[in-house]
């Protein structure tokens, strides 16, 4: 196999270290973060996305779309004659 020698910034390098997985080269850690078709993120790959702060804001809404949901199922199922 061919091999090329890249220069990067320090920074740079200090980021790849962090983000590689421990079984996986530099090579590999590359092309699963660059080739968007076959990348499939893993909640692994989210960790850390949104702060605790915006994940409570998440979940409040969430629960509050499970609320209105049930509510209008209820609704529906009244209307229907099931309720």
């Amino acid at each position: 196999m061919v091999t090329k020698t890249l220069t990067i910034m320090e920074d740079a390098y200090e980021l790849l270290v962090q983000h590689k997985q421990e079984d996986e080269s530099f090579s590999e850690e590359i092309r699963r973060l660059l080739d968007v078709k076959k990348s499939k993120k893993t909640f692994k790959d989210l960790f850390g996305l949104l702060s605790e702060e915006e994940g409570g804001r998440m979940l409040k809404d969430l629960e509050n779309i499970k609320k209105m949901n049930l509510k209008l199922l209820k609704t529906r199922l009244k209307n229907e004659g099931f309720g």
